[in-house]
């Protein structure tokens, strides 16, 4: 994952994080920040599943950071 698209991830976090579903199981998480970059941006075949594993190995700190709010 470039440090473009890493950027553009922790603020789309940080811009949302009040209002992500933390209830949501891991998969559902996953998917719904998916679904919050692609209305933000479009991404590829390839861009799609960079995210997703990314968000997938990430999820327990985005769990914390929005607990913290």
């Amino acid at each position: 994952m470039s440090p473009t698209m890493m950027r553009q991830f922790w603020s789309l976090v940080e811009g949302i994080r009040a209002n992500i579903p933390v209830t949501l199981d891991d998969n559902s998480l996953e998917q719904w920040l998916l679904r919050q970059l692609r209305s933000e941006q479009a991404l590829n075949h390839g861009e799609t599943a960079i995210f997703s594993n990314y968000i997938h190995s990430r999820l327990p700190l985005i769990r914390e950071l929005v607990q913290e709010c």
